[in-house]
């Protein structure tokens, strides 16, 4: 299991956008979400209708970068690993509670089991710079 450094959390934890990538047929695909840190894992939210879901559905590796751009402070942490999809159950009630805590479009915009699944995103690989 990847471990994360205290400043590598609070970083993460401070953050709410990322850029997820995935990819069909060999052609990468990269997108802006909203994601949050749980359980060593960062975990994004989507539709069944999009292309990242469809991706993850074929190919369940991705890669994703959180990103503060400063020049000369750049802060970062890139993450490769294989993806979960979570639609109901236990672990969706937990994740959607944590979502709903941070981010007001979830409250503006609620959902149900089944409705939108959340991607959690299990690191098998992971670099940081300027968090030192």
């Amino acid at each position: 299991m990847i471990e994360f450094y205290d400043r590598e959390k609070e970083f993460l934890n401070e953050l709410e956008e990322a850029r997820i990538a995935t990819s069909h047929d060999d052609i990468p695909h990269v997108k802006p979400v909203s994601f949050v840190f749980v359980d060593n894992s960062i975990v994004v939210a989507t539709d069944y209708n999009t292309r990242t879901y469809n991706n993850i559905k074929a190919n369940s590796n991705a890669g994703i970068v959180i990103d503060v751009y400063k020049s000369g402070g750049h802060k970062a942490i890139c993450i490769q690993g294989s993806t979960e999809i979570i639609e109901a159950g236990t672990d969706f009630k937990k994740l959607y509670k944590i979502f709903h805590n941070k981010f007001a479009w979830v409250r503006k915009d609620p959902w149900k089991e089944n409705e939108a699944p959340f991607l959690k995103i299990i690191p098998s690989s992971k670099i940081s710079w300027g968090l030192s």
